[in-house]
């Protein structure tokens, strides 16, 4: 056989068909790891996150605003979030609304704030730890009643 003969008959390598298997698993794995991503997103894992920055002085919220044994959240005019709880008509407490286990938004659930990323839960009037991997309370925003005001110290 020639040289010119040999390279005409040279192909690329044969490979198997994929199989049915092979296809599904890679079909699968993509909106997977999509899945991943986008739930990481809730989460910030880089520094000191759970800061509310609630600046003192703030008003947080009307205490009418607030419903006795229910956490509110709120938004100051700086940008700072937290959730309000009003244990009875002169008691309130203000806590971060981020987890201190891996930066998720907590959410409101009855008299308790839980973490939809990881399942901790936090007293809302208390900021302590219920369950979960939390290692520490939610940061507690120091607050005050003046007048019909909820407001940071």
């Amino acid at each position: 056989m020639q040289a010119s003969d040999t390279s005409s008959q040279l192909s690329a390598p044969r490979t198997a068909p994929a199989s049915r298997r092979a296809v599904l698993t890679a079909s699968l794995a993509v909106p997977a790891a999509s899945a991943g991503v986008l739930g990481l997103s809730a989460c910030d894992t880089g520094g000191d996150s759970t800061d509310p920055g609630v600046r003192p002085g703030e008003r947080l919220a009307a205490l009418d605003d607030v419903p006795v044994g229910e956490p509110t959240y709120v938004r100051t005019e700086s940008g700072g979030e937290a959730y309000v709880y009003r244990s009875d008509d002169t008691t309130v407490a203000a806590f971060g609304t981020i987890c201190t286990h891996q930066g998720c938004s907590v959410q409101p659930d009855g008299a308790e704030l839980r973490c939809p990323c990881h399942q901790s839960v936090f007293d809302a009037a208390t900021g302590e730890v219920v369950s979960g991997p939390a290692p520490s309370p939610l940061p507690a925003v120091r607050v005050t009643i003046e007048g019909e005001e909820i407001v940071a110290e």
